[in-house]
Formats: structure tokens, C-alpha cells, sequence
């Protein structure tokens, strides 16, 4: 299945959970469409787990395939199968220059680099899915320092996570650790994906 392309909103509503990160996409906290407001299902197990799914795949904006993938390789890895999931996703190159602040979003980011504009190490990675490993110094490119979308993201950024540290002078950040799960969204109960996968 491709990566989803439309409405982000919508899917947000639908979910119940701002994708963007914003929560500007829940001042009308009920699903789109003419019932929203008065739709009453029970929801199976199953179901639930689905919806677990869909909201973790949607936010860090994978395809089917890649994420099941992903998750394959978290349950062999030694620990906790869903909190190693998460970290797994988190130490993507897409999402920790989305979390330096390079780009307002996710998409923006993996934008940025599939348009060649992101270092590691010093050396151009234009593989949005690239996994960082600790002490990786993620930078920008030197002929795109100067490009006004990414200086108004750095602006706008609130919050630069624990595990990341930022030189403001050379305008690059240093992946220094793993995540720990309170770090993390607690939007998603990553036991019910575990569930999903396992059932």
C-alpha cells in the first residue's frame, strides 16, 4: 500500500489524534463526515488494535510494508518488543530532522532529504528512512544554510528532545542516546500493535 497522500486533516479526525503534532486538526474532537458527531460503534478488539496501528503508521507517515517490516526487526532485537518498535521509528533520519526543528512536519522533513540537502557524518544521505545511530551528527548541507523554509522552522521550533543535542553555530544535532518511552508520544498504546501483529 502506498503512503498515504490525502486529507491530513480528515485522517486526524479519524484517528483522534493530531498528526501534525499541532492539535489544530481536533477543535472538532469527532470523525469527518455528515454522522461524525453521533457515530456510536462498538469497537472489537481487533478493531482497536487496528486503529493502534494506523495511528503510529500515519504519524511517522510509512507505507504497510515498511512498517511491518520495521517491526519484524524490533521484535528481534533484545527487550521490549513495542518500545523497541518505537525507538526503531524514532531513530529514523526523517523524524530526528523533523525533531531538530529543519522542517515543520515529518513530510518536510523527508522532503528535505530526498532533495539532497541533509548530512550524517558529514556525507549527503537522501534516504528518508536512514537509521541514525547514536553519536550521528545530522547537519545540513553548506549550500542549504541559507533556504528560508528551514531557517522559519528552526524559529518556530518549542522543543528539542533530551536524547538530541544542537549546535546553533554549525547548525547540526547530535543523536546522543536512545529515547526513553516517556519521551515519546502517549497518544499510542504500542501493546495493542504488539497484539496486532502477534494475533
Amino acid at each position: 500500500m502506498a503512503r498515504y497522500t490525502g486529507p491530513k486533516f480528515k485522517l486526524s479526525r479519524r484517528l483522534g489524534i493530531s498528526l501534525s503534532g499541532t492539535g489544530k486538526e481536533l477543535k472538532r474532537p469527532f470523525p469527518p463526515g455528515q454522522h461524525g458527531p453521533n457515530q456510536r460503534r462498538k469497537v472489537s478488539n481487533y478493531g482497536m488494535q487496528l486503529a493502534e496501528k494506523q495511528k503510529l503508521r500515519h504519524m511517522y507517515g510509512l507505507g504497510e510494508k515498511q512498517f511491518s517490516t520495521l517491526f519484524n526487526k524490533a521484535q528481534k532485537m533484545q527487550g521490549i518488543a513495542g518500545e523497541n518498535f518505537m525507538f526503531l521509528l524514532e531513530s529514523r533520519l526523517d523524524n530526528l530532522v523533523y525533531r531538530l526543528g529543519f522542517a515543520n512536519s515529518r513530510a518536510g522533513a523527508r522532503q528535505l532529504v530526498s532533495h539532497g540537502h541533509i548530512t550524517v557524518n558529514g556525507k549527503k544521505v537522501n534516504v528518508a528512512s536512514y537509521a541514525v545511530s547514536i553519536g550521528d551528527v545530522i547537519g545540513l548541507r553548506e549550500r542549504s544554510r541559507g533556504l528560508s523554509s528551514i531557517k522559519e522552522a528552526l524559529e518556530n521550533r518549542s522543543h528539542l528532545p533530551g536524547y538530541l543535542e544542537y549546535n546553533e553555530a554549525a547548525m547540526e544535532g547530535k543523536y546522543i542516546r536512545l529515547p526513553e518511552r516517556a519521551e515519546l508520544s502517549q497518544d499510542i498504546d504500542e501493546k495493542q500493535i504488539v497484539e496486532f501483529y502477534n494475533r
